[in-house]
């Protein structure tokens, strides 16, 4: 099936571009999402109508993409994480950990779009990540791992309680108590 873009889509093409796709894709996802157009007669004058306005917001989308290529090649992003052993981070600096200080800085990037070194960052060092921009540009982005500083605390070890002093019950005569009860009993029944 044949369609045409109305907007930009990974993995496929940009805003105007004409597609060959498989029929269902296209009858059941592209075109009742309003993401394509059938290619007919019609759509495809409506498009070349627009053509000029397309173009334009393609030059913008590129400008955008080198001026923040421009921008992540001065960027540095420092993350200060817990270590252990030989340096190995208590955690992993991930893609979204990236999208987070990102975004503080005003720049908006999908997660998808930064590709990290073996997925995730481990270790203690300066890394470049690359990150996906518009019409196939990447950019290289500066990430510094260093190890936080922990305040180490001395462990005491526990203390060791003294055993509770036995305090001794004083003695009970059982066999008294009970004589005294029996005495009480056959008192009572005598008066009865």
């Amino acid at each position: 099936m044949k369609v045409i873009l109305k907007q930009d889509l990974s993995n496929l093409g940009e805003e105007g571009d004409v597609k060959v796709v498989a029929d269902g894709y296209g009858r059941n996802y592209l075109i009742p999402k309003g993401i394509a157009v059938p290619y007919t007669k019609a759509n495809v004058e409506v498009f070349n109508q627009k053509k000029n306005a397309i173009e334009a917001r393609k030059d913008a989308k590129r400008k955008d993409a080198m001026s923040l290529r421009d921008r992540m090649a001065k960027e540095e992003l420092k993350f200060a994480m817990p270590v252990g052993e030989k340096g190995k981070l208590f955690g992993a600096i991930t893609s979204a950990n990236i999208v987070e200080e990102l975004a503080k800085l005003g720049v908006v990037v999908e997660r998808k779009k930064i590709d990290v070194p073996d997925h995730s960052i481990k270790v203690v060092g300066t890394y470049t990540v690359k990150v996906k921009l518009y019409g196939g540009e990447t950019a290289d982005l500066k990430v510094v791992v260093e190890a936080s500083e922990v305040k180490a605390e001395k462990r005491e070890e526990p203390v060791k309680e003294a055993a509770p002093e036995v305090v001794a019950e004083p003695e009970v005569d059982v066999e008294a108590d009970t004589e005294d009860a029996a005495a009480d009993e056959t008192e009572t029944e005598d008066e009865a």
